[in-house]
């Protein structure tokens, strides 16, 4: 049994320093693929989250404000930089945190760079515009200023992606953050704070606070934020915006999925196959976008499905932090058992479990939590599993027969984003493409993001947008500047 005091410590980010919770008060967090609690974690109190807010308003206010937009772009790939310097420690603290898989992170913190690249060069191009004259001897024009305070409150799966798809353009508009991770996986966000100081920001420009989703509550009913910038369930999310809204703050919210593959019956084989095991069983089915809804062509359901389960048996699981392994735990133990009601539930309607369903009985397996990549046929749309969000490897396989069938089953969901198109036919790509109500949409591919490519969602996915040139524009206030040119005065009681 491992003791508290083998526990790794981590420390909060207020400001310039690093300190406990006001109350003392902390939480353990578990190795996933262990089930041993690894690190404890300060739980901040309402006296941590005024102070981490307060510290931001006046980096807000002072040094950082007081940079020039190009300064600001200069720091803001200083911290890329860094990020690249880090990335294998960063990558082992998200895994051993979360129990995604090493070489996915390492993936995403080479990656990350990229993000701090693109927005910190983005930073002193944000140009207001001189609008044609409507109005005699008057002068005006646009400028963009920063939001303000932003809140990123994140969910557990990557935590450093999902915090640098609002950071990175953030910060690069002039804006300054306090950052709640989720419970599950604080740790690397608390380390890469570090990294903050050595890029030469300003104290109070990146502040973190951890704990539950009280800490996340009050930060954003908070009167001195400004934005909330959310990444979490659906649920989670109109909490949040409902809060928020006490106050009027802006919201950012990147939310849940329910995201269909779509198998055409000309489509590659291989590739198909290739992309829906990609969809749902890469990071263990936890990502937003997981490809969760299989809707194939009947010509070729049982064909799929076959070569599906084969290398569903095939999939080595194991330690997440061995680069040979393809498919680590499930990140916490409440969300293992919540995979498990999930499948429980589609047996009991009627579903056939063709694959999985269950933990896997491979003793090295036995004290992670893992669960075996899943394939469900015979569902029907009314099923739980068919309709709600999992966030594990669970793989609904639903049939069709025409192509107006597929787009309308694809669009049988209250989320809208993301979406697979697998076929060799260009003209039916695009125009399936764009009949689906979804954010993204992959066409012979599946779970590809990048830095300038905008990613978001319709519906019940999320409001706002994330990456691509329009995520700046997330965090800046357009104003209006009039000048009078005339000398002369004009009718106080008429409006100009």
């Amino acid at each position: 049994m491992v003791q508290s005091a083998d526990l790794r410590r981590f420390h909060m980010l207020i400001g310039s320093d690093w300190v406990n919770a006001s109350s003392g008060e902390a939480f353990q967090t578990d190795n996933p693929y262990t089930g041993m609690p690894w690190a404890a974690i300060p739980t901040a109190a309402a006296v941590d989250v005024d102070l981490a807010v307060a510290r931001a308003r006046e980096a807000l206010e002072g040094p950082w404000g007081a940079l020039t937009a190009t300064a600001r772009g200069r720091l803001v790939r200083r911290l890329g930089e860094l990020v690249a310097e880090h990335a294998q420690e960063l990558a082992v603290l998200e895994t051993t945190d979360n129990g995604k898989l090493l070489k996915e992170m390492l993936g995403q913190l080479r990656a990350i760079p990229g993000w701090y690249e693109y927005f910190g060069g983005m930073a002193d191009k944000l140009e207001g515009t001189v609008p044609q004259d409507t109005k005699p001897n008057i002068f005006a024009y646009t400028r963009y200023e920063p939001l303000g305070v932003v809140a990123a409150i994140l969910s557990w799966n990557s935590p450093l992606l999902l915090l640098t798809n609002k950071l990175a353009p953030g910060l690069a508009a002039g804006c300054t953050f306090v950052a709640k991770p989720a419970v599950e996986a604080s740790a690397s966000v608390l380390e890469f704070a570090r990294l903050f100081e050595i890029a030469g920001f300003p104290a109070g420009v990146f502040n973190v606070v951890t704990g539950g989703a009280e800490v996340g509550r009050q930060l954003a009913a908070h009167i001195g934020v400004d934005k909330v910038a959310f990444t979490g369930s659906t649920s989670g999310g109109i909490a949040v915006m409902k809060t928020a809204a006490d106050h009027v703050a802006r919201v950012t919210l990147e939310l849940g999925g329910k995201s269909p593959n779509v198998v055409f019956d000309d489509a590659n084989m291989d590739a198909a196959v290739n992309g829906v095991v990609a969809g749902i069983f890469a990071a263990g089915g936890q990502t937003c976008v997981a490809g969760s809804r299989l809707l194939v062509h009947r010509s070729k359901q049982e064909e799929l499905v076959e070569r599906l389960m084969t290398r569903a048996a095939a999939i080595r699981m194991g330690d997440p932090l061995d680069l040979a392994t393809e498919m680590g735990p499930i990140a916490c133990l409440p969300q293992l058992q919540k995979v498990e009601m999930y499948v429980r539930s589609a047996s009991e309607q009627g579903a056939t479990v063709a694959f999985g369903g269950t933990r896997p009985e491979a003793p090295e397996l036995s004290s992670g939590y893992f669960f075996e990549p899943t394939v469900l046929t015979n569902v029907n749309t009314d099923m739980r599993a068919v309709r709600e969000e999992i966030f594990g490897p669970v793989l609904s396989v639903i049939p069709f027969d025409t192509e107006e069938e597929a787009v309308r089953l694809a669009n049988d969901t209250s989320y809208g984003l993301a979406a697979g198109i697998w076929t060799q036919s260009i003209q039916r790509a695009h125009r399936v493409a764009h009949r689906i109500r979804a954010g993204s949409v992959w066409i012979n591919e599946y779970r590809t993001v990048a830095y300038n490519v905008p990613f978001g969602g319709f519906k019940e996915s999320g409001i706002g947008r994330e990456n691509g040139v329009d995520a700046i524009r997330e965090y800046v206030e357009p104003k209006a500047i009039w000048v009078n040119l005339s000398e002369e005065t004009r009718d106080p009681f008429m409006i100009g």
